[in-house]
């Protein structure tokens, strides 16, 4: 995927932010106990400050960690398609606690039982919803900004070689 810290800043920009915004909108779904319009509007009063936050973090704290981590337990000669899932998944079991600690100091009434308990909610739906969704999404949209322009210079390599 990234291949320099650009493509790096570009990707978890993208990633934090589809991330973010889809786990507040279940939090606030949680909070208000139904999914309309409102539910996708207020989500986005909170992007401001928790989207910095995750980049922050994952870009300089626990994407590290987390590829150390995926590396116990997969190889470099491994598919590389399941070391994206391995390294996705460790991301998940870090970020998860950490953003659902800082959702329960900024937004809620502060306590370790509360910040159990956002934490435990939010956890099978953040897994999920990367694995299944957010993941793939944010890759197609890295490829589609990138891979054109990777795309393109063979192209004209080829152009120039027969003229």
């Amino acid at each position: 995927m990234p291949k320099n810290k650009f493509q790096d800043v570009i990707f978890t920009i993208i990633m934090a932010t589809i991330m973010v915004y889809g786990m507040v909108v279940y939090n606030v779904a949680l909070n208000t106990g139904t999914v309309n319009g409102t539910t996708f509007l207020t989500a986005t009063h909170e992007l401001p400050i928790m989207v910095p936050i995750a980049f922050v973090l994952e870009f300089f704290i626990v994407g590290k960690i987390a590829k150390m981590l995926a590396f116990t337990v997969m190889r470099p000669t491994d598919r590389p398609q399941f070391i994206t899932y391995a390294i996705s998944i460790c991301i998940c079991c870090i970020m998860c606690p950490i953003m659902s600690l800082v959702a329960t100091f900024l937004f809620k009434e502060p306590s370790f039982g509360m910040w159990v308990k956002t934490w435990a909610m939010n956890f099978p739906m953040a897994i999920c919803y990367q694995m299944f969704y957010c993941g793939p999404l944010v890759r197609l949209i890295f490829r589609a900004i990138f891979v054109r322009k990777n795309a393109e210079a063979p192209e004209n390599m080829c152009a120039v070689d027969t003229e």
